[in-house]
Order: structure tokens, then sequence, then C-alpha cells
């Protein structure tokens, strides 16, 4: 199993950087159902598991309950919130669950034993992509209406994901974006987005931001703003105890599909929820995309908040950041675009493909058992614009 914290990969080339949220966050059978298949590339198949389309009640699977819990300042717990029926069924809101399972052919795992799935999650919905339905939909669900306000980096699919679904629902949203600097300058391509779909953007200092989580500063923020006294908080990446249990039916989707799920971590709050739905006997792998090596405690907190404590076996591996948010490599890309050609799924650079880099590096180091199954989360899919320097 990788260690917590392994030794540093090197890689080769310089890292470009670029402005982006701090932390935001089997067989082709999927479970027990009967499934229908549909084409994905040259060598396999996604895989949707034959139930009925999610209407958002919280018996659909993956569609989880938004039970009430302590959160930050200005998301006050919500004894009675509501659960999605009222939500997702709204024109728009309609996600597809449980998201398909394609196993892909290649040799790279085979030629260890280890047999490779993806779990698409970025199929879910096509504006709230990837993992975003599940960290979203139930804050969303508890906020009954009233403004959402969040935070996030200028390229940040959190912020993204929230405006759309303000527009979606009629919902009021206003982001946060750390970098004051930016306030004057033209909009990037995922900030003109959030603001075409309404969202009021507020920039802020970047050390007035590193303390947003403190009762004063969020209250002069949200003043600021002009978010209303009444506003729900989400925080950054939209992890929060809602959010983990919204991502524990990613976990329980896994169930008999995959001995270890593996998935790409902003802040950390899917894989706090993915591995307490997991089978017993499997585990979930975590892939920062954040240099620091502080994620460890962040999913321990994450957890406590949603459950009361650890739940699941679960690691982090801290060695394929590829130097910090939305940084990559001549090295990175070129095995993107590589995994691209070879199985016709696009690559999201900032966090599926250090994912994907990473399983491959641990393939070649025997850190799977032969015989095993690896599931890879694609939690989203690449945007139009690249983050640039």
């Amino acid at each position: 199993m990788p260690a917590t914290a392994g030794r540093q990969r090197p890689c080769a080339g310089e890292a470009r950087p670029a402005e982006g949220p701090a932390p935001e966050t089997p067989a082709s059978a999927a479970g027990p159902h009967p499934a229908r298949t549909a084409p994905a590339g040259d060598n396999g198949t996604v895989t949707w598991p034959d139930a009925p389309e999610s209407s958002g009640s919280p018996e659909a699977p993956g569609s989880p309950e938004a039970p009430g819990s302590p959160e930050a300042p200005g998301s006050p717990e919500a004894p009675g919130s509501p659960g999605l029926a009222g939500l997702a069924g709204l024109a728009g809101l309609r996600p597809r669950l449980p998201s398909p399972v394609q196993e892909v052919v290649d040799e790279r795992f085979e030629r260890h034993g280890v047999r490779l799935v993806l779990k698409r999650d970025d199929l879910i919905h096509p504006e709230l992509i990837g993992n975003k339905w599940r960290k979203l939909a139930p804050s969303l669900a508890a906020a009954e209406g009233r403004t959402v306000v969040t935070f996030g980096g200028a390229y940040s699919n959190h912020l993204r994901a929230t405006a759309a679904a303000g527009r979606l629902l009629g919902l009021r949203t206003v982001g946060v974006v750390r970098g004051h600097e930016l306030r004057d300058r033209p909009l990037n391509g995922s900030l003109a987005r959030c603001a075409a779909d309404g969202m009021r953007l507020h920039f802020v200092e970047r050390s007035v931001y590193r303390r947003k989580t403190e009762p004063g500063t969020l209250a002069a923020v949200l003043r600021d703003a002009g978010a209303g006294e009444d506003a729900y908080v989400v925080p950054e990446g939209g992890s929060n105890a809602l959010a983990v249990r919204g991502c524990r039916a990613l976990g329980e989707e896994l169930a008999g599909v995959a001995d270890v799920a593996a998935v790409a971590c902003g802040t950390g709050g899917t894989l706090a929820g993915m591995a307490a739905g997991l089978a017993p006997g499997a585990r979930a792998l975590g892939v920062p995309v954040l240099k620091g090596g502080f994620l460890h405690r962040e999913v321990e907190a994450l957890q406590t908040a949603a459950f009361g404590g650890p739940a699941g076996d679960w690691s982090l591996d801290d060695r394929f950041h590829f130097g910090g948010y939305a940084r990559t490599t001549p090295e990175l890309d070129a095995f993107a675009a590589d995994f691209e050609d070879r199985h016709g799924v696009p690559v999201e650079r900032v966090y599926v493909a250090k994912l994907l880099y990473g399983l491959v590096a641990l393939a070649e180091e025997r850190a799977f058992r032969r015989g095993s199954t690896v599931a890879a989360v694609v939690t989203g899919r690449p945007f139009p614009e690249v983050p640039g320097p």
C-alpha cells in the first residue's frame, strides 16, 4: 500500500504554474444490476447500471439525503433539511446515477495481473461536472432557496458548478475569488462562465482569503459581497459534512466492483465520503493534486464531522502533484495525451491526469496485488480553456 508520505517522484520538465483554487477537493458490471452499454473508445464500453433515472429522491442510487450538520458561520445546522426530491427534479438538475463503469484494457496494468476500470462520474451531469453533483446537491438542498456563497480560485471547477446550479435552480449565488488584483482584469474563461450563469463575483486579497474561515473575517467578506444576513455558506471545494455524506454513495456504487478505489484530491471531501461507502476489505486511495502533505488531517476532520470519527480504509500518496495545483509538465501532458489515444477517454489535466499517472506508477511498483481490480474515479472532463501561467 502506498505510504501517506512517500518519496517525491521526479518530474521531467519545468512545472507550469496556474492560478487555481487552493483546496477546493472491476468488471464492467456495476454492482448487482443488469446493465446496458454504450460505445466508449476503441477498447471498452461504458456500463450503465440498469437503474431508473434518478429524480433526486433519497431512495435513488447515489442520491444522498441532505441531513443538517453544523457548518461554518452562515451555514447553520438545518434540522429537517429537505432531501433532494424537490431539488433535482427541477429543470436541468437531473443526474444520471449511478454513474457508469468503463473497463479499459491497459497492458501497463494487465502485465501485473491488475484490472483497471474507470468510474465515469464525469458523465453524471453536463454542467455539475463529475463529483460536483455529489458534493453540491446536499448543500443546495439545505440552502432552501437562500443565497449561496462559496469560495475558489480563478479556475475553480467548484465555482463553475455552483454558478451553473444557481442558474438551473433560480438561486442567487456569490463567488468569493482569491486574488483582489484580478478585479480589474478581464475575466478568464472560467470566471466569465460563472458571471454568465449569474454568479456575483467578489474578489478579495489573498491574505483575507487565507483567513476566510475565521468568524470575523467571514462576516466582513459576506457583508462586503452583499450576500445578505441569511446567506448559506458552502466552503471552498464544497467539502463539508453534507458533501462527505453525499460522496459516500460513490463508495457504495463501487462495492463489489473494486478492490481499490482511487480518486484525485483537492480538499479531500470525495475521498472522505467514498472510503466510508466501500465494501469491507476494499480500500480507498487518494492522490493529492496540491503539495504540502496537509490533506491527511483534513480528511480525518471531514470524516469526524460527517460520521463522528474515522470511516473506511483509506490512504494518500503525495508523490504525484507535479509541483502543485494546476501545475503540469511535458511528461504529464504526454502521458495524458497517450491515455486519450489508447482509450478514447478525454483526460482532464488538473486532477484526473495526475490520478491516472499515479496509478500507472503504482502498478509498476506492484502496489496492487495480482487479481485485484482498481477503479479510477473520473471526477471531471477537460474544459475548453487550459489554465495558463
